[in-house]
């Protein structure tokens, strides 16, 4: 089984889709496939379906989403038996005490691949390998189609999580971005960071990289001008000025002779949360 939630719902058996087209089946095999090998709790499930408000009924319709899942896996399961371990399709939805299982059967898990890798890059980045950094958390970013469940009708449970796995991804991203700009590549940033400071117009950490690429790559006016969009944005829309880490990168880029565009400086650019980065890049 391959099973792919970093983007639009992906669930194939033996090379077939068992992805159905109603949005509320597409929910219940959403959860199953997020949470997969592990039983969600049928309660869960009504949760999601009826936003928690679950009608009498919903234990009963839940059953029924189920079994046209277990109808599209059936299907699948007949078309490459020989592909797959399982005898039936009760065997790969799994009903079990008060919930049901997605048994993924060792199949890829994208969700869980990212993990690996992205926990890969981040104890190389821990360990000072830089390289090798940036090449696993670039490997686990690439694993991304698009928003979590981009096609899905998410409920309370699944937006949660939607949200909390853009965080997990944009802290990939920054540490694949700091991993960059400590091998000297701040050139080759700078189009990726223009789109980037655009989208998220309040995120410090990617502004304050955004700023150490332009400043190395001889543009420190350009460097200041981002720093001052950003604090207009925070003020405006926040009420907030920017982090004590952002104001001394500001300081240091306006206090330092302009660099040679060739020129290469480590940074410092540290672990975003939630768009307030714990340290900023030193720019010489």
């Amino acid at each position: 089984m391959e099973i792919r939630v970093l983007g639009a719902l992906g669930v194939q058996l033996c090379g077939a889709s068992v992805v159905p087209t109603a949005p509320k089946p597409r929910q219940v095999l959403a959860l199953l496939a997020l949470r997969a090998d592990q039983v969600v709790p049928a309660g869960v499930l009504a949760d999601e379906l009826w936003c928690g408000r679950p009608p009498r009924s919903a234990r009963t319709t839940v059953q029924t989403y189920v079994l046209q899942l277990r109808d599209l896996i059936d299907r699948a399961l007949a078309r490459g038996r020989e592909a797959s371990d399982a005898a039936c399709a009760k065997d790969v939805l799994v009903t079990s005490a008060g919930g049901y299982m997605l048994n993924s059967g060792g199949g890829l898990v994208d969700l869980r691949e990212f993990d690996r890798l992205a926990g890969y890059g981040y104890r190389a980045m821990d360990g000072g390998d830089f390289p090798l950094a940036a090449r696993q958390l670039g490997e686990a970013l690439a694993l991304w189609r698009g928003p979590a469940f981009a096609d899905v009708p998410v409920g309370g449970q699944l937006a949660v999580e939607a949200k909390r796995l853009e965080e997990t991804r944009l802290c990939a991203l920054d540490q694949r971005i700091e991993a960059d700009l400590r091998l000297g590549r701040h050139r080759v940033l700078l189009a990726e960071l223009t789109v980037l400071v655009d989208r998220y117009r309040t995120h410090e950490s990617l502004h304050g990289q955004y700023m150490v690429a332009l400043h190395r790559s001889g543009r420190r006016g350009e460097a200041l001008e981002a720093y001052q969009r950003l604090r207009n944005t925070l003020v405006r829309e926040l009420g907030m000025e920017p982090s004590a880490g952002l104001r001394r990168l500001q300081r240091s880029i306006l206090l330092a002779a302009p660099e040679r565009p060739d020129q290469e400086q480590p940074g410092e650019l540290g672990d975003g949360v939630a768009g307030r980065p714990a340290r900023l890049a030193r720019i010489g």
